[in-house]
């Protein structure tokens, strides 16, 4: 089989696969450019197997890029392109790709970057041009590969901030669609819409994916979501089925888009990428007259696998989606669920300890904790370890510390971060830092710019300047306290 092959096999010709802006493209169009995008990786000297990175904002040329790949039979791996060159190093370097892909005022920095082995390919200086190769490619088959054979990556993070790759295979886009399919009635009338970027699995497998397989309309935005940009794109494309995160919902809910996309004909809101507080639920429903889905999968499932409908918030597997238990861990504690489908990853790239630990036999169990509830529902019960989702990514308060006082030099004597609760019910982010001696308004500064370039998920909602940070006896960062520091500190404002 061909997953590239396979997501393309379904759409009428006429009918419209992608819109993005003011372009529409339709499957029949969709197809040939793909064909021809798997003659240009050929030409340019993909072999079988080789991977791929594609770096860049989502639109139809990264779909007609990356599944071009697939086709021509390599491996797509989507990468955030927000990424300074400085955090996707560890990624490019992990992955070990034989070809970037990416836009033009991209290709300079990158080529810098990587190894000489990694062809950059764009129309930029130093790049290979990626528009010549394509308007001199003549279209091929796709490539027959096993069913276990690799077809894509998903880039996912450790917690000690080092990038996995997830591996998924050509199976994993067969039943891509069951979710969208069995839940929310996906059907080729539909259009869907996901406020996330391609490169998370949330929106790749739920709304590319699944909309392709089902013949239905996809569509993309380059842009970055806003709650205002949302309601730019269903006034422009009236979606029927969209697809965003709590953090957004709330915002959508705090400027009062949620009231005015509700009767804009979109059939099903979808939260997933973070637990979903109830307050938003419940805001949600009042402000809009629908209830949101909310679901839950990992980078590692590509789809959702499982998923609530009612207020209760409590989960069940979604369609073909199989959940077994410890029979040995007490009912009534939180345990770790182990998950079987087939859009479930073949494992991970070079990390034999997780693979151990999170993949058997096709099943899969990630780091999160369930509460199995008498009726078989499940209670989403946080994570055992440092890792906080935010705006539907994990963030480690380590990584968040790190960076900061690495931008802050010598003006910032001590730096912490702590996971919190916001007033609206998602997990923020609460610095606390000290000045060194005589560096007061320097450090203020240098924190206030280094807040300012990290990624938005990682930035944190507050910061408090203290005297000292409490330590232990042997100068360690008694982290069992920050939280009541903060609680303190916000007290103190009010």
């Amino acid at each position: 089989m061909n997953a590239a092959e396979i997501l393309l096999s379904v759409g009428a010709d006429a009918a419209i696969a992608i819109e993005c802006g003011e372009r529409r493209v339709s499957y029949a169009e969709l197809r040939e450019r793909v064909r021809r995008a798997a003659g240009a990786w050929r030409a340019l000297g993909l072999k079988t197997g080789d991977r791929v990175i594609v770096f860049a904002p989502d639109s139809d040329e990264w779909v007609e890029a990356y599944l071009g790949v697939i086709w021509a039979g390599g491996v797509a791996i989507g990468v955030n392109s927000r990424l300074s060159v400085e955090d996707a190093a560890p990624i490019l370097k992990e992955c070990e790709a034989r070809f970037i892909w990416c836009e033009a005022e991209d290709a300079q920095a990158l080529v810098t970057a990587v190894e000489t082995s990694v062809k950059v390919v764009a129309s930029g200086p130093g790049t290979l041009n990626w528009g010549s190769y394509l308007a001199g490619a003549e279209g091929i088959e796709p490539v027959a590969r096993d069913n276990e054979d690799a077809a894509l990556w998903i880039g996912t993070s450790g917690t000690t901030g080092t990038p996995k790759g997830v591996i998924h295979v050509q199976r994993v886009v067969v039943n891509a669609h069951s979710f969208a399919c069995g839940i929310l009635g996906l059907s080729a009338a539909d259009r869907l819409y996901a406020t996330s970027k391609l490169f998370f699995a949330y929106a790749l497998g739920n709304s590319l994916f699944a909309g392709l397989r089902a013949g239905a309309t996809v569509i993309l935005d380059r842009e970055w979501p806003t709650a205002e940009r949302v309601e730019q794109m269903v006034e422009k494309h009236r979606p029927t089925l969209l697809f965003s995160v709590p953090t957004l919902y709330n915002k959508m809910l705090q400027t009062g888009v949620a009231a005015r996309i509700a009767d804009r004909g979109i059939r099903h809101f979808v939260s997933a990428g973070e637990a979903l507080p109830p307050s938003i639920r419940q805001g949600w429903r009042e402000q809009t007259g629908c209830g949101l889905i909310s679901g839950y999968g990992t980078s590692e499932t590509l789809c959702l696998m499982l998923y609530s409908d009612d207020d209760s918030g409590l989960m069940k597997p979604t369609p073909l989606t199989e959940v077994r238990f410890n029979p040995n861990a007490g009912a009534d504690l939180p345990q770790r669920i182990w998950v079987r489908h087939t859009t479930v990853a073949q494992g991970y790239w070079k990390r034999p300890d997780a693979q151990a630990d999170g993949f058997h036999e096709g099943w899969f169990s990630p780091g999160d904790m369930f509460l199995r509830h008498p009726d078989g529902r499940l209670e989403y019960a946080g994570r055992n370890d440092d890792m906080l989702k935010i705006a539907g990514q994990w963030v480690s308060t380590l990584w968040v510390e790190q960076s900061l006082a690495s931008q802050c030099g010598e003006a910032v004597h001590q730096i912490a971060s702590v996971g919190v609760e916001s007033g609206d019910g998602l997990t923020a982010l609460a610095v606390l830092a000290v000045a060194a001696p005589g560096y007061a308004a320097e450090a203020r500064r240098r924190l206030e710019d280094a807040i300012e370039a990290l990624p938005g998920h990682r930035r944190p909602r507050w910061v408090h300047w203290l005297d000292a940070l409490p330590l232990t006896p042997t100068g360690k960062l008694q982290r069992g306290r920050l939280r009541a520091l903060h609680e303190r500190q916000v007290e103190a404002m009010a």
